[in-house]
């Protein structure tokens, strides 16, 4: 169901019912901002539309001006903390238990206050020493651009390494939101190194690579756009990138499907690259239906959730994209890894808590399972964990982790927490409603001075031809 639905049906209750927005929220799911945010593009759970659903079905509004008036029947009192636990059971299903509303300050915030994205952007370029790139361009996909932080970072640093070769850079990215921050951070790219080419589009990641979407009717209604960039100054390619604003509103939106996954309204293809090197790019830049994939580098940072079945990230995910790789490519994959002061606050809150059910060598290994004799051309390198593992912490001062940490160290560091552990909302209302949760991370905190993750990577790479 689309919000916009659900959305026409609350309103109508509400006017029906002679009830205020923020009134319904509080008497349907104890949140009297939720009708706000449902506008604003928020998302809920599966267990919250049952509620809403609920609600409206046990209490039906008048049936006309002369019907019976609106009377609320009585909830059974329940537990905040069984609730919670009910909306989100560990055993569900990823796709089934999607978060329609997912609280994008909270991944703002962890982003900003952990170094998640430079760690990421320093440990890929490591690869670019291992490249071998091939005429006519660095080919580069990433695979879930987020914000832009690390992306930019390595182009940075492939400007650094390979200054005069052209650049094809891809990059899937679902969000609008973050699309939007990405292209921010792109006028100065194109300003250092002209021969670049980016591609933003929203396609799936069996289809993205390609730029093709395997359905007919997919493919019929793609949306291609090319952006050839007028202009030698990064200002005039911020002039211009900021213009595309309207563009990204109206084909950059997403739709929950009848499993209550997230689907693009439509899919679209984004094409930036400067007209003035548009000559010496011309067989760099794609065009519709004639697009190959044969990356030099994947980079695969989150690209799905940690509690995913492994299936669904071997062969949704893992699979399509070492499929894309070229001779000698490689593909570098990272994801939490858990055993972290993280960890030790879920656990402190959630006893038994570990969202980290899959770790790199059983991926690696239901993906060549899943590639089949198309494993053959492929090594498969989950590497030592001196090697694979490394670490990203919150930004913190010395004295801001102390024997009297202020709360909003702690709200920053409860945050990145559950955002890492991705720990539904519904499960968090049972469990903010008093101070146990902030003692406990204040607790983590003071015992490791500080708070830090762990991440590991992992490395499939192409046999050269």
């Amino acid at each position: 169901m689309e919000a916009q639905t659900l959305l026409q049906d609350i309103t109508e209750y509400c006017r029906r019912a002679g009830l205020a927005e923020s009134t319904f929220g509080k008497l349907s799911v104890n949140d009297g901002k939720f009708v706000n945010r449902l506008r604003e593009g928020g998302r809920i759970t599966t267990h919250t539309l049952e509620r809403l659903r609920g609600f409206m079905t046990s209490n039906p509004p008048p049936e006309g001006p002369g019907g019976r008036p609106f009377v609320l029947k009585p909830r059974r009192p329940s537990s905040p903390v069984t609730d919670g636990a009910e909306a989100a059971p560990a055993s569900a299903s990823p796709e089934k238990n999607f978060r329609f509303y997912d609280n994008r300050q909270k991944y703002l915030l962890f982003v900003n206050t952990c170094s998640e994205k430079w760690v990421v952007a320093e440990r890929a370029t490591l690869e670019l020493a291992s490249l071998r790139p091939r005429p006519p361009a660095v080919r580069i996909f990433d695979a879930g651009v987020g914000d832009g932080t690390v992306l930019s970072r390595l182009m940075r640093a492939m400007h650094h390494r390979f200054p005069s070769m052209p650049f094809y850079i891809a990059g899937k990215e679902s969000s609008l939101e973050d699309v939007r921050l990405a292209l921010e951070k792109m006028p100065d790219r194109f300003y250092e190194h002209p021969a670049t080419v980016l591609i933003m589009t929203n396609l799936y990641y069996a289809d993205a690579p390609w730029l093709v979407p395997q359905s007919l009717t997919a493919a019929t209604s793609l949306v291609w756009h090319d952006v050839p960039l007028k202009g030698s100054t990064a200002h005039e390619f911020e002039e211009q990138i900021t213009g595309l604003q309207g563009f990204l509103a109206e084909n950059w939106r997403t739709n929950l499907s009848p499993s209550g996954t997230l689907v693009y309204d439509r899919p679209a293809v984004l094409v930036l690259y400067r007209d003035d090197h548009k000559f010496l790019l011309d067989q760099v830049i794609p065009r519709r239906g004639g697009t190959r994939a044969d990356f030099d580098l994947v980079m695969a940072s989150q690209p799905y959730r940690t509690r995913a079945p492994l299936e669904f990230k071997s062969k949704r995910v893992v699979a399509p994209l070492a499929r894309a790789l070229g001779p000698s490519g490689r593909l570098l994959g990272i994801h939490s890894h858990g055993n972290d002061p993280g960890l030790e606050i879920l656990q402190g809150v959630w006893p038994g808590e570990n969202p980290f059910i899959h770790d790199r060598h059983q991926l690696l290994k239901a993906t060549k399972a899943e590639l089949g004799h198309h494993a053959r051309h492929l090594n498969f390198n989950a590497y030592s964990d001196a090697r694979s593992l490394f670490r990203y912490q919150m930004h913190a001062l010395p004295s801001e982790v102390s024997e009297s940490i202020g709360t909003s160290t702690l709200f920053a560091a409860w945050n990145a927490a559950v955002y890492v552990g991705q720990i539904e909302d519904a499960r968090l209302e049972g469990v903010i409603g008093d101070r146990h949760y902030l003692d406990v991370t204040r607790e983590v905190l003071q015992r490791h001075n500080g708070l830090w993750f762990w991440d590991e990577s992992y490395v499939i790479t192409r046999r050269p031809d």
